[in-house]
């Protein structure tokens, strides 16, 4: 197995089978699908990625092992149900809600719901621990061309893959070497990640509306959110100015927000980066994806556009240092773990221009397709930012959404920090020479509210407001980095003062 799939597999074992790593595509097809050749396509497909034909087995020491299922062993079934048009969510929920027993049952399932004539919904669902999100597009390509090729009458064409999935957790291996030889890949880069992450503040301190539970739940929602035309061309021409991408300068902002919402000046979060760094792996289903934890430095006076560089050039040493699995970090660096949080890094960014759809791979002639969302019910971290690129009508678009932990966010929290982030976002963009502990975070009206409706001494201020605990939360909000108090040599401001006694109110509050 490879590093990131033996940790799936430790998840699995410790909480059982659960829904937080499936990854499912559903399309709507407007064609007539002969649900048996389907199944003929699907076994075409396992049979050419092994990785789907795959259960996990352990030997006698508890050490775990891939069973690749020989051809005679797989069994296909693509089961179609008939669904009235309005039971078709309820219908694609359930089937994507399906919880894999990865020592019994092969990773993927597929099927067919028939919704009207000559109308069907494809649901594809898929374990992380086969394929990641990268592998869902040549999944959908080969689909397609198998179906096509058996409704010819003929076996699919494709050309054979040069490597499989096994083959690459061997060569994992042996490309990081022995962490022993100080020369070997993986002695090297685990040096560089000790340096980079050595006394990196865990967990990160949140506006989360409730305390952390003693173990998550997983249980997720989203957010959707958009930054206009204009604003998107300002990030990109920032970008260009400091040799960065557009991605840099949104981790960089979404830096900066945290910090501006009380997380400190040290700010950690993890990206994936897609490490398939062979082309002989572009077309394998597989789990190549590996994290990597960006660690901003926001202490000083530093402006944002000092903030860029810093990312810039941390994310370009990332790169340099992607081949030592994060599951493998964890390991050698061995943070204070817990159940109610994630090791290392507990916020996350992630950019998807370069993941292609999976249904702009289908290619089926006579047939008409659209991409049916799914939602999303799970939260892999305590809260994760998902930004893409569009062309609109008017330009390029950057939408976005905030997946979220509901252990810990209210959804008007988390609509709260969509319209920050794109406030925060506007402001740095038009100034980055500016500071960013001046950067502001409150929303127009709480603004409002705090400097014009509570200095109105001409109106009656609600009496809570005339309590220590209001007056502090609300000098927090206006000058969240001004100095609050101070002893010897070490001084908070009131951001830090205010996420103190947030964590100190909800460790009373866990204790009853």
């Amino acid at each position: 197995m490879s590093f990131a799939q033996s940790r799936l597999w430790f998840l699995y074992r410790y909480e059982g089978p659960s829904v937080t790593y499936n990854q499912p595509v559903v399309l709507r097809l407007r064609a007539a699908v002969d649900p048996g050749l389907m199944a003929v396509a699907v076994r075409d497909v396992l049979l050419r990625h092994e990785s789907l034909r795959t259960v996990i087995g352990e030997d006698e020491r508890g050490v775990a092992f891939q069973r690749i299922l020989p051809p005679d062993e797989v069994v296909v079934e693509v089961p179609t149900r008939t669904v009235e048009p309005e039971q078709v969510a309820d219908a694609v929920a359930e089937a994507v809600a399906h919880r894999f027993e990865l020592e019994s049952e092969i990773p993927i399932r597929v099927g067919l719901l028939a919704c009207g004539p000559d109308e069907y919904v494809l649901v594809i669902l898929m374990h992380h621990i086969a394929g990641d999100a990268a592998s869902m597009a040549p999944l959908a390509r080969d689909l397609s061309m198998a179906y096509m090729a058996r409704a010819e009458g003929r076996e699919p064409g494709w050309a054979p893959l040069p490597v499989q999935y096994a083959d690459y957790t061997l060569w994992q291996q042996e490309l990081l070497g022995e962490l022993s030889d100080p020369e070997s890949v993986a002695s090297q880069q685990v040096g560089y990640w000790r340096r980079e992450l050595e006394g990196a503040p865990q967990p990160l301190a949140l506006p989360a509306d409730r305390p952390r539970p003693p173990k998550r739940s997983h249980r997720g929602e989203t957010v959707e959110f958009a930054v206009d035309p204009e604003l998107a061309a300002g990030v990109e021409a920032l970008a260009r100015r400091h040799g960065a991408t557009v991605p840099m300068v949104l981790q960089a902002a979404y830096a900066v927000m945290l910090s501006r919402l009380g997380a400190g000046s040290d700010i950690t979060m993890g990206s994936p980066i897609a490490g398939r760094t062979d082309e002989d792996l572009n077309d394998l289903v597989g789990f190549f994806v590996n994290n990597w934890v960006l660690r901003v430095d926001l202490s000083g006076d530093r402006s944002f556009a000092q903030v860029v560089d810093q990312v810039r050039d941390k994310a370009l040493a990332a790169y340099d240092n992607q081949d030592v699995p994060f599951e493998r970090l964890v390991e050698l660096l061995n943070p204070e773990r817990s159940t109610s949080y994630h090791p290392l890094f507990q916020v996350a960014f992630v950019w998807q221009s370069t993941i292609a759809t999976p249904g702009e791979e289908v290619r089926l002639p006579g047939l008409e397709w659209s991409a049916m969302p799914t939602v999303n019910q799970v939260a892999k971290f305590d809260l994760s930012l998902i930004m893409a690129e569009f062309g609109g009508a008017h330009g390029q678009e950057f939408r976005g959404y905030l997946e979220y932990a509901v252990d810990l966010f209210d959804r008007g929290s988390v609509e709260g920090l969509a319209e920050r982030f794109v406030g925060v976002l506007g402001q740095v963009v038009g100034d980055p020479a500016a500071p960013v502990n001046a950067v502001e975070v409150l929303l127009p009206a709480e603004r409002s509210l705090v400097v014009d409706g509570w200095n109105d001494t001409t109106v009656e201020i609600p009496g809570q407001s005339l309590l220590l605990p209001g007056v502090f939360e609300a000098w927090a909000a206006v000058s969240p980095g001004a100095v609050a108090v101070v002893a010897g040599s070490e001084s908070l401001t009131y951001a830090e003062l205010d996420a103190r006694a947030n964590a100190l109110a909800f460790e009373l509050i866990g204790c009853g």
